[in-house]
């Protein structure tokens, strides 16, 4: 899976991780993370 804040390939297995309109996004660190909870709209993908 790619971390959608900076499109490095992660794993399923990360600790990062956000549940947003009903899907699962991984981060590569807390930082991407934090990003995209800031504003998941700018980075979530139909």
């Amino acid at each position: 899976m790619k971390d959608p804040v900076c499109g490095m390939e992660v794993g399923e297995s990360s600790k990062f991780k956000s549940s947003y309109k009903g899907k699962t996004y991984v981060f590569c660190s807390a930082s991407c993370k934090q990003n995209f909870d800031k504003k998941p709209d700018s980075y979530a993908k139909s």
